[in-house]
């Protein structure tokens, strides 16, 4: 392994859910902070993003899926490429939500890891008014049965969609993918300079 590889971490997060349900807008939102209130069909699209923590850099790629099940083998492609999900329904939608079902299923099975990182996100919060699936039926079945994560958010009205990402990042454990790597690279400090990190830091990485 080269030193480029040593320094650098590569993390793929996708995104799969039933058309119309927001992955796009989610998505777009986090990166540029706008949102497109005109549903534009999704083929597929890999977005990425570079960044960097304690001197490693962290390439994010984020892949935007098409909600339509014409495109199976490429939904596969994308599930077996990837290391955390966010499954996406909308909360005026139930039949979004038993898309999730399926496709959790389904990443199970490719996977075949029931530790997969999977983290399931209500989009629409701002069509509280039109709600028809209720919150805590889906905390109840995402925490306790499946053992995964659960937030609500709107990319319509930009409110926790940060914590979606975040969580995203914690799920795929990106923290204690960091410390090895950050190890490494201090290894490779010359024993002779003043170049050694100070003894009294810890070799994690937390996520702000």
């Amino acid at each position: 392994m080269d030193m480029k590889d040593k320094t650098q971490l590569r993390l793929r997060l996708v995104f799969l859910g039933a058309a119309g349900v927001g992955k796009t807008a989610l998505i777009q939102r986090f990166l540029a902070d706008k949102f497109e209130p005109k549903h534009r069909r999704t083929v597929e699209e890999l977005h990425s993003k570079e960044y960097e923590f304690g001197g490693l850099k962290v390439t994010v790629e984020i892949m935007d899926t098409s909600g339509s099940y014409s495109f199976p083998a490429m939904r596969k492609l994308s599930i077996q490429s990837s290391d955390a999900f966010a499954l996406v329904y909308a909360i005026d939608d139930p039949e979004s939500l038993e898309a999730v079902k399926s496709l959790r299923d389904e990443i199970l099975e490719i996977k075949a890891d029931k530790y997969t990182p999977i983290v399931v996100v209500g989009n629409k919060t701002d069509r509280e008014s039109e709600r028809q699936v209720p919150s805590e039926d889906v905390l109840s079945t995402v925490e306790l049965d499946w053992n995964g994560s659960f937030l609500e958010a709107s990319a319509k009205e930009n409110d926790n969609v940060l914590e979606v990402f975040r969580e995203l990042l914690q799920q795929a454990n990106l923290p204690n993918r960091l410390s090895p790597a950050l190890r490494r690279r201090r290894e490779t400090f010359p024993k002779d300079t003043g170049l050694r990190p100070p003894m009294n830091k810890t070799n994690s990485c937390t996520i702000s």
